[in-house]
């Protein structure tokens, strides 16, 4: 059972007293059969609950500092009919009762809250996204991560990990630029793909005749979720893990970087197509930099001399950690030059950063 929260809010240009503008609405809980419970501010404001026999929540304050919020709780089967027009009857009552005082009035659509689909989810810089998701097309638990497809009425299958929105159906921008933008021929070339779970990366290169695509991606269960529910995405190459010119490991990729730095053999591309720059920088987030840096250190000693090493970066809203990113470039075995380029993922609903390194 689900609960829908729904916000009306008044900003105004001064404070108000409670006194003034309570009175006035009492009528209409009075009509809706709830009850008031008054509740101790210390000092900061009104505040006071009114409860329905339907298990209607009403929470009314009056700020002390001129802001007039109500919140209305009710179970997501309630009558919207009758919700729209106590809001409605509320929100009229206080544009007279604060006539003249009122700046701005804002109200949402309800935010629903324990349901079976949870809609929403984090943008990298941590606003709250909406999503239209309609079913959970699939969802399992691996030795790594949470493995989420949803459905999505304008972006179709969702692959989401650990929470994270990882690719949509609808995210061919995301694979076209990690794999350079269309300005790269991959004809007869060494490529080296690090995650790609999905399949969708290694489906647009394999076009491109390459001589041999490697790619290593740690979570079997992703693979398995993907080839069978991401086929837009991945077409039908993950049907085999092996085909005339790519081949599947399922390994982690960092013992495997090292045996291949010490069997000396590199890669005319590396495209990393793991986690993105760690949004926390704070200390204790230096394992996850190190981890990132030895990814790095080990893509690039793998790289040809006249290779590229493509890989996401983050939201062009994450400005300090892009920089502590591009900090890290400095700190490799080898000196680095690098491009970026923003490109809008349509899944993601925010601009996106990808990298383009090769060695100076």
């Amino acid at each position: 059972m689900a609960l829908r929260h729904y916000t009306l809010d008044f900003s105004l240009s001064t404070p108000v007293d409670s006194a003034s503008t309570v009175p006035g609405l009492l009528s209409i809980f009075h009509e809706q059969e709830m009850t008031e419970t008054v509740h101790e501010t210390d000092g900061h404001g009104y505040l006071a609950t009114f409860v329905g026999k339907n298990g209607r929540l009403v929470i009314l304050r009056v700020h002390s500092h001129g802001l007039v919020t109500i919140d209305l709780q009710c179970y997501e089967e309630d009558n919207i009919a009758q919700l729209d027009n106590l809001l409605n009857a509320l929100e009229k009552k206080l544009k007279v009762l604060l006539s003249g005082n009122i700046t701005r009035v804002k109200r949402l659509p309800a935010l629903v809250r324990g349901a079976k689909i949870d809609r929403y989810l984090p943008t990298a810089d941590d606003r709250l996204i909406e999503y239209d998701f309609d079913r959970v097309v699939y969802e399992e638990d691996s030795a790594y991560q949470n493995i989420k497809i949803l459905h999505s009425r304008q972006f179709g299958n969702i692959l989401v990990l650990d929470e994270d929105v990882n690719l949509a159906d609808s995210d061919f921008a995301y694979t076209k630029a990690i794999i350079g933008s269309g300005k790269e021929n991959y004809a007869g070339k060494e490529v080296l793909i690090l995650g790609g779970g999905d399949g969708g990366i290694l489906a647009e290169v394999v076009k491109q005749k390459p001589k041999m695509i490697t790619m290593l991606e740690i979570d079997q269960k992703v693979i398995d979720a993907c080839r069978t529910h991401m086929r837009e995405t991945c077409g039908n190459i993950l049907d085999n893990l092996k085909g005339d010119c790519y081949q599947v490991l399922v390994e982690d990729c960092v013992p495997v970087l090292k045996k291949y730095v010490q069997e000396g053999r590199t890669f005319d591309y590396v495209i990393n197509d793991l986690t993105a720059v760690p949004i926390s920088t704070e200390p204790e987030e230096d394992s996850t930099w190190e981890f990132l840096r030895l990814i790095l250190d080990l893509s690039i000693k793998v790289l040809h001399p006249a290779g590229k090493y493509f890989t996401q970066g983050n939201s062009v809203n994450l400005t300090e950690t892009l920089s502590q990113y591009e900090e890290q470039l400095g700190t490799l075995s080898c000196p680095v030059d690098f491009s970026k380029e923003v490109v809008c993922v349509p899944s993601y609903l925010e601009l996106w950063v990808f990298y383009t390194i090769w060695k100076k």
